[in-house]
């Protein structure tokens, strides 16, 4: 056999075993690593999300949590995880939009990592703690300005949508704001019970909801096209005249870069026949989440539109 002839010969065995691994796929244990650490709305969903997967596709989905910078931790893992669709990213696509913007990650935010499929979107929800005064955002920056104190404000991390709420909110009142930076959304809910800091911006989520509703947390403004249901009398941002702050989060799946494109459509495939699961669905609709899915390329579209926002 001539050399050109074994080249071609091996190029097709190996094209071959690329196209018998992704009709495999999942050949063995799926990492969903989740760019948030446990007990926010990310963590209830991915948890949803796997246990439906699982069961479809018979292999277990596990829920890898790497929380930290804004999602960059978790982003550059997968970044450097073998593109074969069974180590993947559920973030905010601020780790690829607004977080690069703010500061360098690890990774190239376009080669590295692949957009396979929208999950959510999620109102944000910007609290008062008991050590506030104020039934809106605009009265809590008054009655701050009033004590001759900056607002010290907390969100769930550097880069992300609460962070980008925050300066929105500060360029347009030009109130004295300090912001303090978690590492995700379970720790900053705690310190807000125990009065930590005056306000926290993070998502619409159980636990957020809960504490609004027992009086321990005062909602004061939502970041949504329009009031969310469990909250009817809470107004927008937009209501507020913060209309460039008034924003949610979408979170999405993500796969290494060089992952084939069939692979992806096929890993998109499956998220999407899991958004429409009645569990899946029910659980995302009662906290305010908004089932987005559709195919990848409209994901990739959207998060080009979003780098262009500052």
């Amino acid at each position: 056999m001539s050399s050109r002839r074994a080249l071609l010969a091996a190029g097709l065995v190996a094209c071959g075993g690329l196209a018998r691994a992704q009709q495999r796929w999942p050949s063995r244990p799926v990492h969903l690593v989740l760019a948030y650490p446990p007990g926010g709305v990310s963590d209830v969903v991915a948890r949803e999300l796997a246990q439906d997967l699982s069961q479809r596709l018979g292999e277990p989905v596990l829920i890898e949590h790497r929380p930290g910078v804004g999602g960059s931790l978790a982003m550059n893992h997968v970044a450097r995880a073998a593109p074969d669709g069974h180590t993947l990213c559920f973030s905010a696509i601020t780790a690829l939009t607004l977080l690069p913007q703010a500061g360098s990650v690890p990774f190239d935010p376009r080669k590295d990592i692949v957009p396979v499929v929208s999950i959510m979107l999620t109102p944000a929800l910007v609290v008062g703690t008991s050590k506030v005064r104020g039934a809106t955002l605009a009265e809590v920056i008054a009655w701050a300005g009033r004590q001759g104190h900056a607002l010290r404000w907390a969100t769930t991390g550097v880069g992300t949508t609460g962070h980008l709420i925050l300066e929105q909110v500060r360029q347009a009142s030009g109130a004295d704001i300090v912001h303090v930076p978690y590492k995700g959304g379970g720790q900053p809910l705690s310190d807000a019970l125990a009065g930590h800091f005056d306000v926290l911006s993070s998502n619409v989520g159980p636990l957020q909801l809960e504490y609004v509703q027992a009086g321990k947390l005062s909602a004061l403004a939502v970041g949504a096209p329009g009031r969310v249901a469990v909250l009817p009398k809470v107004p927008t941002l937009a209501e507020q005249g913060y209309e460039r702050a008034n924003r949610g989060s979408v979170f999405g799946v993500f796969a290494p870069g060089g992952t084939p494109v069939e692979l992806v459509e096929r890993i998109n495939a499956e998220f999407n026949r899991s958004l429409a699961a009645s569990g899946v669905k029910a659980q995302l609709e009662a906290v305010s989440n908004v089932p987005t899915g559709g195919s990848a390329a409209e994901f990739a579209a959207q998060i080009e539109q979003e780098r262009a926002v500052r």
